[in-house]
């Protein structure tokens, strides 16, 4: 059997639906998975053995380049070559749904009482249904594995091998990372400004755990914020630009991560690397706590149905309250190292 997966974007939406990969083929090892991605995330599913092809479309290009919108369409229809049995989109958007529709069918996606644009679901053949409030995690792993006749549980998503991949990475990051300290990646950016964390606290953080902390950016104003942290505390290392495929390998070789609800920070959590993440106008029904994962959400209330970029209320989450659940991972890092 082939399918098709399509879930094109965000970084940290992506990872939580690559966790499902390794239980469909566990149970079904005959099963093909090729997974169609915007170009610019690409690099997070590269080297996954349980995807067999990877394929790239650039859908933001279109933005800017309407022209490139046959292109993209000419690319897809060039998938659509590969005779997918089963096609499943994951986004639950028009744009993935079109998408879907481009390379053939049958396709199964959330029915419309689970998805943000309904008009989407008009497009499957086969529907899923999960409220679009539930867990972010289980939704993911449910709209892979329902068409397929394959059960995920949460014991088994708990209890998951680390499922990022990475290969001839940046040897820069082996220079940054110490012996005989506790590394810690600090996320300090994302995609709202709203959802930052204030730098001053992660500077705090620094001061107080006395580890060697690495702050890593993705553009030229989280870079001058890490440059500024740098200059306020001795514990705290700026990371050179790193690119997606580096990223993983310095997750993958760190201790602790503690960082903004974003891509990155869920790359701990894919590695099985102890994290807390930071929740201001972001529901905490996006990730899974466990014994190593933990989250620390601000006082505000959120509507999962419509998110309130204008929420700044993470600035309120008391910077001794990570630090104190910081200090209490310690322990298993240290354990985990020995």
């Amino acid at each position: 059997m082939k399918i098709a997966i399509i879930k094109l974007s965000a970084l940290g939406d992506i990872i939580h639906a690559m966790v499902a990969l390794q239980f469909i083929k566990a149970q079904r090892s005959d099963i093909q998975i090729d997974w169609i991605v915007e170009e610019r995330f690409a690099e997070i599913l590269r080297h996954n053995p349980d995807i067999n092809q990877l394929l790239t479309i650039n859908i933001k290009s279109l933005k800017t380049n309407k022209i490139n919108f046959f292109r993209q369409v000419k690319k897809v229809r060039g998938y659509a070559r590969n005779h997918y049995d089963l096609i499943i989109d994951a986004q639950g958007l028009i744009k993935s749904a079109v998408t879907a529709r481009l390379l053939g069918k049958p396709i199964a996606g959330y029915d419309i009482h689970s998805i943000r644009e309904k008009a989407a679901s008009w497009f499957y053949d086969v529907k899923v249904s999960c409220a679009y409030d539930e867990n972010t995690i289980d939704r993911k792993a449910l709209v892979l594995s329902s068409p397929l006749g394959i059960g995920i549980s949460k014991d088994q998503i708990i209890n998951k091998a680390p499922f990022l991949f990475f290969s001839n990475e940046d040897q820069r990051i082996y220079d940054f990372l110490l012996k005989d300290r506790i590394n810690i990646i600090m996320v300090i950016g994302s995609t709202w400004d709203s959802r930052n964390y204030p730098i001053a606290k992660f500077i705090t953080i620094a001061n107080n755990l006395k580890e060697n902390c690495l702050v890593v950016w993705g553009n030229e104003e989280e870079k001058s914020k890490a440059e500024w942290m740098a200059t306020q505390s001795k514990f705290i290392q700026v990371m050179p630009k790193l690119d997606l495929n580096s990223l993983k390998a310095l997750i993958a070789q760190s201790d602790l991560l503690i960082g903004n609800d974003t891509g990155p920070t869920h790359m701990a959590w894919a590695l099985n690397k102890p994290s807390i993440t930071l929740f201001g106008p972001t529901p905490v029904s996006r990730v899974y706590q466990t014994d190593i994962n933990k989250v620390v959400k601000s006082p505000s209330i959120v509507n999962p149905f419509k998110l309130n970029k204008k929420d700044y209320s993470i600035k309120d989450i008391n910077e001794y309250e990570v630090i104190e659940l910081a200090k209490s991972l310690l322990p298993l890092v240290l354990k985990n190292s020995s």
